[in-house]
This record gives C-alpha cells, sequence and structure tokens, in this order.
C-alpha cells in the first residue's frame, strides 16, 4: 500500500482494500455494541421459538438489528405475515437517506450499477458513520471494497454474536437482554452528537429530542417519522433563512 501525508490511501489491489475495511471493522468500538446488540437478538430469538438458522440467516438477509427485533416480536405475539413485511418495510425507509449521503463517496466515473448493489445492502448504520469518517482517507477507486470489507466485518461479527447468544438464552436474564439491545440506538446517538458540528444539525438534535418524547407521549401515530419530518424540516428552514441572510 502506498501513503502519502494527508493523501488517500492507495491499497495494492481491491482485495486489500477489502481486508483493511475488515480490519477497521473488527477495531472499532462498533463491533463491541454488534456484540452486545446481537447476543440480545439471539437470546430473543431463542425464546420466541425460532432456530439458530433462522437467526443468523436473518442477520445476511435483513441486515438491520431494528427490523430483526421487530420481525422476532411479530413472531412472538403472533402477528400476520402482512404486517410484519409492512413494519420491517416502514423500519428500513430510515436507512435510505444513509444509503443516499453513503453512495456519492464511494461512486467514481465508469462505476456500474451491480457494483453498488452490495454496498446499498450492506449500509447500516455502523458502517455509515465508520464510512464517512473513514472513506475520505481511502482512495477513491479502492472505497467500494473498503466498505464491502467494512460491513463484512461487522456482519461476520453480528452472525457469530447472535449464534452465542441464541445458546445462551437460557442464562441470559431478559431484562441483560433488553439493555444489550440499547447499545445500537445509544451508540447512534452518542456519535450523532459527536459529529453534529453545523448549527442546523444541532438544531435538528435537540428538535429530535423534543419533540420524539413529546408525540410519544401523546400517542401520535409515526412519532418517530413526524419527528423526523419536522424537526427536520425546522432545522433546513432556519439553514435556507440565514444563507439568504448573509
Amino acid at each position: 500500500m502506498q501513503a502519502l501525508s494527508g493523501d488517500p490511501k492507495i491499497y495494492a489491489s481491491s482485495a486489500a482494500a477489502f481486508f483493511a475495511g475488515a480490519r477497521s471493522a473488527m477495531t472499532s468500538v462498533y463491533v463491541v455494541v454488534l456484540i452486545g446488540t446481537y447476543i440480545g437478538l439471539g437470546a430473543l430469538a431463542h425464546d420466541v421459538g425460532l432456530s439458530s438458522v433462522w437467526m443468523m440467516a436473518s442477520t445476511i438477509i435483513v441486515w438491520a438489528g431494528p427490523a430483526q427485533l421487530i420481525i422476532i416480536s411479530a413472531v412472538g405475539t403472533g402477528g400476520s405475515l402482512i404486517e410484519v413485511a409492512i413494519a420491517v418495510t416502514l423500519s428500513a425507509m430510515r436507512l435510505f437517506p444513509m444509503v443516499v449521503a453513503l453512495l456519492p463517496m464511494m461512486r467514481k466515473p465508469g462505476t456500474r450499477l451491480p457494483e453498488m448493489l452490495l454496498p446499498t445492502h450492506f449500509t447500516s448504520i455502523s458502517m455509515w458513520i465508520e464510512s464517512l469518517r473513514l472513506l475520505p482517507y481511502v482512495a477513491r477507486e479502492h472505497r467500494i471494497a473498503y466498505c464491502n470489507g467494512l460491513s463484512s466485518g461487522y456482519m461476520g461479527t453480528a452472525v457469530v454474536a447472535g449464534y452465542v447468544g441464541y445458546f445462551l438464552a437460557a442464562g441470559l436474564p431478559p431484562l441483560l437482554a433488553s439493555i444489550l439491545l440499547f447499545l445500537t440506538p445509544l451508540s447512534f446517538f452518542l456519535s450523532t452528537v459527536n459529529n453534529a458540528r453545523q448549527v442546523i444539525e444541532k438544531i435538528a438534535l435537540v428538535l429530535g429530542l423534543i419533540l420524539g418524547p413529546l408525540l410519544a407521549y401523546w400517542q401520535v401515530g409515526l412519532d418517530l417519522l413526524w419527528t423526523g419530518v419536522i424537526g427536520g424540516s425546522i432545522a433546513y428552514a432556519y439553514g435556507r433563512y440565514r444563507r439568504s441572510a448573509s
């Protein structure tokens, strides 16, 4: 690998970039978060009667902890297939803005659509946050391979942790499983606070902290969606006002 001070890293091959991404995943704090989260998910899957193979397969296919939690909870309460599908789809919509923000960082002239499909599926909260931080230091021609390696490291960890959690279920108290599941949203929140640099980002964050609990308390349907729409719109309008005033 060739690397100049301040310049993006240039790897010897796409395979080298892939393994560098996987290595970054395994040394990231988010791998600890994933281990805790998926141990909890594996324990819950065991409790509702799902198989360990189902747990591992759903991690690879769905690759979204909250969506898997929805599926497990719905199965445990006897929810219908259509209800589960709608709930998982609505849950997955939160990842769309992340994909839209991330793909332009990976795309280069001549990039074909099939090359972008795997990173699109691989996009998760952990991968998105780390990619935004690390990709500027990776040469553009190796960013897709690097991201695929990053997510493969995270996904492999999640699969193993879910399998371990499945067989630890008998000795894992429900309260501890719930605490472990809370690690992912907590880590995302702390990363968002840490990365909020612009005023409008801080406004949106504060509005979300205020509106979310209020709408939930008032039992407003789709409270999370409305929190994002209202808070984001106000922050965006304020940003437009500041640019026009200056």
